[in-house]
Order: structure tokens, then C-alpha cells, then sequence
């Protein structure tokens, strides 16, 4: 298994789907044919591209803990984000997200709080990869392209996820030609654990075992 993170030093404009094309041409480069490819929260947006776009790259898809768009209030919380980072504001920035993500109350507030402080203490050094990658998933909506996805696709995450509402992730696997859909109950982001092990390594067997 390999783990590929995007490349730095984005430019003024990029696109998810400049992203993906990214991954195409390493992916053809290093393997020189399809291959399973897993894309988590953003990576699971910038996969979706992929999979349309490169159709030949890809043997089967997995969608952890994303769907075709964010959520309205996941969209505003990381607009405010990449506006705070790109004034360098980073403490502020990790707070608004971290608040997001942990939900109400003051022992919440406080653990936001505190995480905060010590993620500013190793701040980028520059913010614009982070506003650009912002920008282009608040750009990202892909409803109507699912269909042009034809690998064999899971899409799979919490149903207590606070960047997606269930009826997200099943409209992403209703979009998509023969996907499975598995929603784990009082699951955050992202979806973890023994189960989603096995599902995940289950849905990835198939393909070998038609292959075979």
C-alpha cells in the first residue's frame, strides 16, 4: 500500500481536478496501469476527478469519509479557516476547525482551545496550499459528473460525520454506477476502526477474485 499526498507549492487557481490529473500522471509513471486507489475527506473529493477523468488508472474506488460535496456549514467553517490562514492567523484558524469538528460544550471548547495553541506552534510556513486546496473543494460540487465514474466504487464513513450529512454519502453512491454504500452508526470523521478494516479490505478482495 502506498500513501501519496498532494504535491506543494500549488498555484493561484488549481483546481481538484488539477489535482487529480497530478495523480494520474505519478500513477502512470510509477505503475503504468490501474491500480485501487482510497481517498480520504478532501482526498476523497480530489478522487472522484480522478476516477472520472482517468478511468483507465483506476481498478476499484474508495470513498472514505467524503462525498460529492461538503456540507453548507462545513463549507462556511473552512472558508472562515483559509481566511484566517491566510492571514496568518493560525490559532484562530485550528480553533474554528477544531470547535467544528469536536461539536458543543465547554470541555469542547476547551480541548479546541488548547489544541489550538499547540498546533500554532508549528505553523506552515506559508498558508497558500491550504487557502487554495479550500477554494477549490468550495468549487468542488460533483453531482451531476458521478455518473461518468464506472470503476467499482465504495463509499463509506460515519453517519455522525460533521463535515457530511448522511444524505450526502447516499447520494454519492446513488450517483455511482454499481457503488456500495456503508454508513457506520455514531461514527465521526473520518470512519475507523476493526470493521472499516475489513469492509474496506473485503470490498478490495472482490477485484481480485474476479480477476482470478
Amino acid at each position: 500500500m502506498f500513501s501519496v499526498l498532494r504535491r506543494p507549492g500549488l498555484p493561484q487557481g488549481y483546481t481538484l481536478a488539477d489535482m487529480a490529473d497530478d495523480y494520474a500522471a505519478m500513477i502512470r509513471e510509477e505503475f503504468g496501469g490501474p491500480v485501487d486507489v482510497i481517498g480520504i475527506s478532501t482526498g476523497g473529493s480530489i478522487v472522484q476527478h480522478f476516477a472520472a477523468d482517468h478511468p483507465d488508472l483506476v481498478c476499484r474506488l474508495v470513498i472514505h469519509s467524503s462525498a460529492h460535496r461538503l456540507s453548507d456549514p462545513a463549507r462556511a467553517m473552512q472558508l472562515e479557516v483559509a481566511q484566517l490562514a491566510g492571514q496568518r492567523r493560525w490559532r484562530e484558524a485550528w480553533a474554528v476547525l477544531l470547535r467544528f469538528m469536536l461539536g458543543p460544550g465547554a470541555l469542547a471548547r476547551a480541548q479546541a482551545g488548547l489544541a489550538a495553541v499547540l498546533l500554532s506552534l508549528s505553523k506552515p510556513a506559508d498558508p497558500s496550499d491550504l487557502v487554495i486546496i479550500v477554494l477549490a473543494e468550495d468549487q468542488f460540487p460533483f453531482q451531476d459528473q458521478l455518473a461518468r465514474i464506472t470503476a467499482p466504487s465504495l463509499v463509506i464513513a460515519g453517519d455522525r460525520d460533521p463535515f457530511y450529512t448522511p444524505a450526502l454519502f447516499q447520494e454519492t453512491a446513488a450517483g455511482i454506477p454499481n457503488a456500495q454504500l456503508i454508513l457506520y452508526p455514531g461514527m465521526g470523521h473520518p470512519a475507523s476502526g476493526k470493521q472499516f478494516r475489513q469492509d474496506v479490505l473485503a470490498f478490495l478482495r472482490e477485484g481480485r477474485e474476479e480477476v482470478s
